[in-house]
């Protein structure tokens, strides 16, 4: 099954084109890689497959559903975790994994599992607030798995993590089918898509680490 399907796909803010001409196919159980520098337009082509933006030309399909005519179809399978941890600093860390569990009919034993995977079992119930900035990543990762997508969106996953941090993490986002932004360019994915000033210097299988490492020059 195709998971992610791009054709032309395009978005612009204002007169500033911010992503033009990405074409590429992602199919199910495979690892999108995504690498450029800051303002290359991999946040934006993110939160399109996240249905948090309209894309305003070509066309992409997620899991199936044409976005963003069925946006509604896709958001509830799909895990996101972009720059803003997208969690209510007030509440502590078990109440804003309830909230989410809530919206999508997660049973609250899911929310113990996850907080206790990330290894923030002995801060689930102290405020976000009070939280590091790796404490917040963790969370972050945990709200994203909650639900057990079918498809995860990471921005950076890795971030601000210590190697012991990033260790717990890893098995949470490392199967299935995932798009990764990163700036790392040894990471590996099946199919690696770098971009320039929003368009597309390569999309291929098996880049190397000299072309990623371009995209910064």
């Amino acid at each position: 099954m195709r998971a992610i399907e791009l054709a032309d796909l395009g978005r612009a803010y204002g007169e500033r084109v911010a992503l033009a001409g990405v074409t590429l196919t992602v199919q199910e159980g495979e690892t999108l890689a995504v690498f450029g520098a800051n303002g290359a337009g991999k946040t934006t082509l993110l939160r399109i497959l996240a249905t948090l933006l309209r894309p305003h030309h070509g066309s992409a399909k997620v899991l199936g559903h044409e976005l963003p005519r069925e946006g509604w179809a896709v958001r509830g399978k799909i895990g996101f975790l972009g720059h803003d941890p997208l969690l209510y600093r007030d509440l502590t860390a078990r109440e804003n994994l309830q909230f989410h569990a809530r919206l999508h009919g997660v049973r609250f034993e899911r929310v113990d599992a996850v907080l206790d995977a990330v290894g923030m079992s002995a801060r689930a119930d102290d405020p976000v607030h009070t939280f590091s900035r790796g404490m917040l990543q963790r969370t972050a990762v945990a709200r994203a798995v909650l639900h057990e997508p079918q498809l995860l969106l990471l921005d950076e996953p890795l971030a601000g993590l210590d190697p012991g941090a990033a260790a717990l993490i890893d098995p949470l986002i490392g199967g299935g089918t995932r798009v990764v932004i990163s700036h790392d360019p040894t990471f590996r994915g099946d199919l690696a898509l770098g971009l320039r000033g929003g368009k597309v210097a390569f999309c291929e299988r098996g880049a190397t680490v000299d072309d990623v490492r371009a995209l910064y020059a």
